[in-house]
């Protein structure tokens, strides 16, 4: 059983300390908000409970983030002079955070940011006027304490609590100090609880506009406590869908008050809507008696596998088209470029090659250019499928039915045009010519010569491939022809001006981006992809950042939010590499 915390703030970190798991806690206050440690205190005190790391998230402030990180890298760096390594393994992580204050329908939300960019100019100018509005609100609530008989001013409450942003538990603290009221409960009942007198709420943003503003810093946004707000499930769910909708990343599942039952109910909401899991004890300190780091009220611990899950999401994702885009004309990989990748993945960030090449021909590609990240997917066909290179399985797959497939392939016949599907190893085709022979000098994938290719795809293919060297017009004409056949089932784009694509209308690049972005817990503002024909429209169009390559047609850069200055032959794609994905 636990003992009863000190109630000198001087004194907290001396005691209670857990035993040696690997557990974090993502949901930490200093002094620079409501807390009673320091940011200073709370790294030493995370040292001794043995956390992994702990997310620094003070009430509308980052101000505690560079004491709290500065003090942590030179604990690390005192260990290494002395030849401690091991030591230096013991001091926590800082994530970088902030929980923000927002209002929906009359309630106070809290949204945190984890892994945010504390530097980002919009997060601060946001902050920057969230704190004049606070001002100002402290300036009205003083005026009406005074006039309730209590000598306090804005000045006086700095004075008494610097480098801290005020907040209720601040003037509560102040009467107590000073001796108009008992205990810190009596201050809410009778002066700044939400229904007295001397109450002056704050000016808030909605939940919606606080994710928002979390993404615009790069952090991953997740709802704090759900179920303190006191909401029916149904208005809880309408809250997470409508935030979901914005770009909610995670939900807080694990948390001190919370039953095991209050957890199933939140991981029911997290399931629901594709949300990550996150926790934490909503430390304060001395402020909230009992309730301690890591453990909460005792039974609390967020296990390290929480932390690296969000932190995975937290990462860019490079969606790029391989030929005319990630690769140099002679398909391969420019050792500039390699180098560049490997820094990319390395510093965490997911590369999800995306092309209209069937599977095997881009791993081929994969393998000879040592292209193998960990954690990476790959977008082949144009969007019918998508595979999990660590687990080799297909997460995504779209096939064109057998039926439609026969009516392609004789349409096709009918006018002397090559056309030519897939198993999943070969390319199905009725024999070697000039178009397959063009086709296969980069697609390296074994013949399987048959008199009907429908018959042979009984169970349906990830797509249909028309050909032709000289006239693109030619198969423009054969588009046309079949759009009143495909109605809502086919779609057909040009990959360049000698192949015609034939797909499930569920496929298509920007289908599975979003597809992979779910999947990947990543918001759609993390996503860029990368193109260079028509094929990559929708993916560009999807992402959160299209980029055109130089060499691309107009149509592709009009779809575009940037347009590289040279192209794939002279390695275009290292200006996004480098201005968005390297340290």
């Amino acid at each position: 059983m636990m003992q009863q915390k000190p109630q000198d703030a001087a004194d907290f970190h001396k005691v209670h300390i857990v035993d040696k798991v690997y557990c974090v806690d993502l949901h930490v206050h200093s002094t620079c908000s409501d807390g009673t440690l320091s940011p200073t205190q709370l790294v030493d005190y995370a040292m001794e409970k043995h956390l992994l790391a702990f997310a620094l998230t003070d009430h509308d402030t980052v101000q505690g983030l560079p004491e709290a990180l500065a003090h942590a890298a030179q604990l690390r760096e005192q260990y290494r002079q002395n030849g401690d390594t091991s030591g230096a393994c013991t001091v926590p992580e800082i994530i970088p955070g902030v929980e923000l204050s927002t209002e929906y329908h009359g309630r106070d939300i809290h949204v945190v940011g984890l892994f945010i960019d504390p530097q980002n100019q919009k997060f601060q100018t946001y902050l920057t006027q969230f704190i004049e509005s606070r001002d100002l609100r402290n300036q009205k609530m003083c005026a009406r304490l005074r006039d309730a008989g209590i000598d306090i001013s804005c000045e006086a409450l700095v004075a008494e609590f610097p480098n801290s942003v005020i907040t209720r538990a601040h003037y509560a603290k102040y009467l107590l100090n000073h001796g108009y009221i008992k205990s810190m409960k009596e201050a809410f009942e009778r002066y700044v609880g939400d229904h007295c007198p001397c109450y002056v709420p704050r000016e808030k943003v909605t939940p919606a506009q606080a994710v928002e503003m979390i993404l615009e810093a790069d952090g991953v946004p997740v709802l704090a406590h759900p179920l303190l707000y006191g909401m029916g499930a149904d208005a809880l769910d309408a809250l997470v869908a409508e935030l979901k909708a914005v770009g909610l990343m995670g939900i807080e599942a694990l948390y001190s008050t919370y039953s095991p039952a209050d957890e199933r109910q939140v991981r029911a909401l997290a399931a629901k809507y594709h949300l990550l899991i996150s926790g934490g004890s909503d430390f304060h300190g001395a402020n909230k008696p009992g309730l301690d780091l890591a453990v909460g009220y005792g039974g609390l611990c967020v296990p390290a596998s929480v932390l690296e899950d969000i932190r995975s999401a937290s990462k860019k994702l490079l969606f790029t088209d391989m030929d005319g885009t990630l690769l140099l004309n002679d398909s391969t990989v420019s050792p500039a470029m390699g180098a560049a990748l490997n820094r990319m993945t390395a510093a965490g960030h997911h590369l999800i090659l995306s092309s209209g090449r069937p599977l095997p021909s881009i791993l081929e590609v994969r393998e000879k250019e040592h292209l193998n990240y960990p954690n990476m997917l790959i977008l082949s066909n144009n969007g019918a499928l998508v595979y999990d290179c660590d687990k080799r399985r297909n997460i995504l797959e779209y096939r064109i039915c057998a039926a439609d497939i026969a009516h392609i392939v004789a349409a096709a016949q009918e006018r002397g045009l090559h056309i030519h599907g897939y198993t999943d190893t070969e390319i199905v085709c009725r024999g070697m010519n000039a178009e397959l022979a063009f086709y296969t000098r980069r697609i390296h994938m074994p013949l399987k010569c048959v008199e009907d290719i429908a018959a042979a795809l009984p169970e349906g293919c990830f797509k249909l491939q028309a050909i032709h060297l000289t006239d693109k017009s030619v198969l423009e004409d054969f588009r046309q022809s079949l759009l009143d056949f495909c109605g809502d089932r086919i779609q057909m784009i040009f990959s360049n001006e000698q192949y015609l694509e034939i797909l499930p209308a569920e496929a298509g690049k920007g289908n599975a981006l979003r597809f992979i972005a779910e999947f990947l817990h990543a918001p759609l503002s993390r996503t860029f992809a990368c193109g260079d024909a028509e094929n990559d429209i929708s993916m560009l169009q999807a992402a959160g950042t299209g980029v055109a390559m130089a060499n691309a047609p107009e149509a592709v850069k009009k779809a575009a939010h940037i347009v590289t200055t040279k192209s794939n032959d002279e390695d275009g794609l290292l200006e996004i590499l480098e201005k968005y994905f390297l340290p």
